[in-house]
């Protein structure tokens, strides 16, 4: 699934080819997505794009009269493509630009959303989303505090998305280990000083990876076509039983919350 950074880069991706133009209209050619796609995207005619937005893992293309609110699910990818070009089996969703180009989401699994709100504090996908990660809501004294009372291993508590939106597998993996703290560690016991190294560190691992363009994973290509580079840099996510590149300990692998987590044994702690 693409997580935060992904779609960020989707997000800077696609926003020079919609901001301040006009969406002339939409092409569905299968609205059977995780939800159906909203009847109000079905109905576009003529909108212009006011901005491109990011909320966790939903972009938010605002217009005049709306949003809409796109989730990129297990397998989608968002490509800005000449009008021209055929469209190909997976591709389900078009916004036509009056640029003569096309917004193309493309999705074989169909896990992905096309949704319309007129009011996004009224919009069910994103109530009760916690802070953003690169917010300053998302402060060392604000883990700190949410952590007292919690005896859940740290890795699954950082992807909780109440408690801070877009901390996806990958990125509680590598920053936990950047810190040097176990993911098997029940988050009550996070020192004061370690909250705030592993928000600087969460910080820090996600703005990298936004910088590199995202992960290259098996489904995730950026609005260009080219895929992310952040994945050459991994240090412990999918590397189980490589060695550590810090002290040359075997990765470890095992499972938190049904999800698969990297570590290494004598870094982290």
């Amino acid at each position: 699934m693409p997580e935060l950074p992904e779609v960020e880069t989707s997000r800077r991706g696609i926003e020079p080819y919609l901001v301040g133009h006009t969406i002339v209209h939409a092409i569905v050619r299968n609205g059977r997505l995780r939800w159906p796609v909203s009847n109000e995207i079905l109905a576009l005619s003529d909108q212009l794009v006011l901005s491109v937005q990011r909320r966790a893992k939903y972009l938010l293309i605002e217009l005049k009269r709306g949003w809409i609110i796109i989730h990129l699910g297990m397998s989608g990818s968002l490509r800005v493509l000449p009008e021209e070009i055929d469209a190909d089996k997976h591709d389900h969703v078009d916004l036509v630009m009056d640029t003569g180009k096309v917004l193309r989401y493309t999705d074989p699994r169909r896990f992905g959303a096309w949704l319309w709100s007129e009011d996004l504090s009224a919009s069910n996908v994103l109530a009760h989303l916690g802070p953003e990660p690169l917010g300053e809501d998302f402060n060392a004294a604000y883990l700190f505090e949410k952590s007292r009372s919690k005896r859940t291993p740290i890795k699954p508590w950082l992807m909780d998305n109440k408690l801070v939106v877009g901390v996806g597998n990958i990125y509680a993996s590598e920053s936990l280990f950047a810190a040097g703290i176990s993911p098997d560690r029940a988050a009550s016991s996070l020192s004061e000083e370690e909250a705030g190294l592993l928000v600087a560190t969460i910080k820090a691992v996600l703005l990298r990876s936004i910088e590199q363009g995202g992960t290259t994973l098996r489904d995730f290509l950026q609005s260009d076509g080219k895929p992310g580079y952040f994945a050459q840099e991994l240090q412990v996510y999918g590397r189980a039983g490589e060695r550590c590149r810090v002290c040359g300990t075997s990765i470890l692998s095992k499972k938190h919350a049904q999800r698969s987590t990297f570590y290494c044994p004598t870094c982290q702690h």
